[in-house]
């Protein structure tokens, strides 16, 4: 005897891009004394996408899907023998469609929070004034430069700052944000920068300078990420995650894992990241979405025993020393497997190379730097590298999965 499960997640997916849906992940448990439970199913999630079919036994079920966000969406149905059964659990409540990827990654209302009649109208603010730095000075990367734009930018021009610090090919306004209602604003870009002004010079390390009501932030662009365009979310309003700005990638495959990621949801990421070791393998096309697998593999691979990605952390590390997460990376892992004094050499070596390399893309690599060079306090090298690491770690928005460093206002 045996039954199907149809699973999905209705979500707007308001463009072409992700036509063919996302993935979240999910169980189904038996309701009853009988059948069989499946734990950490993928699920597909968009407007009409083909339902995941799941053999189980006859008999009732409750079918749950964790949304990035964190929310829990759950449906009690009943899989009658020979039968498919369709089960469609309803994502759709974001306040707007064109703003739907960030209500499922959770930085943005439920529909009927944001237009609550008891919500208190915001007063509408000039719009958020937005700067991309296609090309930025290598130099400009190190946590000196950083710290130093920081301490700068309390009573010089901005625009000052980021000409001769940040920039190193003329920096490019956004004319306006590309969907808005005056206090949400919704930024995209592609390959070739911003969607609205597509075009100009960009290299390894872009940046988006975003001015808001007295607040500054220099937000990493984690891009170009192949063909996946990226979000960037400017949010007047008290967002759930409490980020004024938000980053996401709109990447099918495993943009959801880089939200369950930031929240350290390793586990849960781990089962959007598939293939992890292909990705390593093929990180030339995608440096920085390898930089991803190959947190949520260290950040699972808690055994000792040499693992076969290890040798691809190495190049990881070889090959883009523009990217200070693959040294970041690759020293973790040491420090985690050090049996003697000189694996804790080995490891301390490639700290001071990644902090020298420059501030990591990735939120966590920053957190694992920070927590790495702690582990040697009598090391001046180390301890005066910490002092800075930390000092630019209070200006970043830890809940978000790409370093947003705070120049102007408080780090909300």
């Amino acid at each position: 005897m045996s039954a199907t499960l149809g699973v999905s997640v209705t979500l707007p997916a308001f463009e072409g891009d992700l036509a063919d849906g996302a993935k979240v992940v999910g169980d189904i448990y038996p309701a009853g004394a009988t059948g069989a439970a499946k734990r950490s199913i993928l699920i597909p999630c968009g407007s009409s996408v083909t339902p995941e079919r799941y053999d189980v036994a006859p008999g009732r079920y409750v079918v749950s899907a964790t949304l990035p966000s964190g929310a829990v969406l759950m449906e009690d149905v009943e899989a009658l023998e020979g039968q498919e059964t369709l089960v469609a659990l309803d994502a759709s409540d974001s306040p707007y469609e064109t703003h739907s990827w960030q209500y499922l990654m959770g930085n943005i209302e439920t529909s009927r929070a944001y237009h609550a009649a008891d919500t208190a109208e915001l007063p509408r603010a000039r719009p958020p004034k937005a700067t991309w730095i296609g090309r930025s000075k290598p130099k400009s990367w190190s946590f000196q430069a950083m710290n130093a734009l920081v301490t700068e930018a309390a009573d010089t021009p901005l625009a000052d700052l980021i000409t001769d610090l940040i920039a190193e090919a003329p920096p490019q306004a956004v004319p306006e944000p590309d969907a808005t209602d005056g206090t949400s604003h919704l930024f995209r870009f592609g390959a070739d920068g911003p969607v609205a002004a597509p075009g100009g010079p960009h290299g390894n390390r872009q940046f988006l300078l975003v001015e808001m009501a007295g607040a500054a932030h220099l937000v990493t662009l984690p891009a170009p990420w192949d063909a996946a365009r990226i979000e960037v979310l400017v949010n007047a309003r008290h967002s759930p995650t409490g980020s004024a700005v938000a980053v996401t990638v709109r990447d099918p495959a495993v943009g959801a894992a880089l939200a369950y990621m930031s929240r350290g949801a390793f586990d849960t990421a781990s089962k959007l990241f598939t293939d992890v070791e292909s990705m390593l393998r093929a990180k030339n096309q995608n440096p920085l979405a390898a930089a991803a697998g190959a947190y949520v593999l260290v950040g699972t691979g808690l055994t000792d025993e040499p693992r076969q990605w290890d040798s691809w952390l190495e190049n990881l590390r070889d090959w883009f020393d523009w990217m200070s997460d693959g040294s970041v990376l690759r020293a973790t892992r040491r420090l985690r497997r050090a049996a003697s004094d000189a694996d804790l050499r080995q490891a301390r070596d490639g700290l001071i190379e990644a902090y020298d390399r420059g501030v990591p893309f990735y939120t966590l690599g920053l957190s694992w730097l920070v927590d790495g060079l702690s582990e040697f306090p009598h090391d001046p090298e180390c301890v005066s590298r910490l002092e800075q690491a930390r000092r630019l770690s209070w200006r970043v928005d830890m809940r978000e999965p790409f370093v947003i460093v705070s120049l102007r206002g408080r780090p909300r």
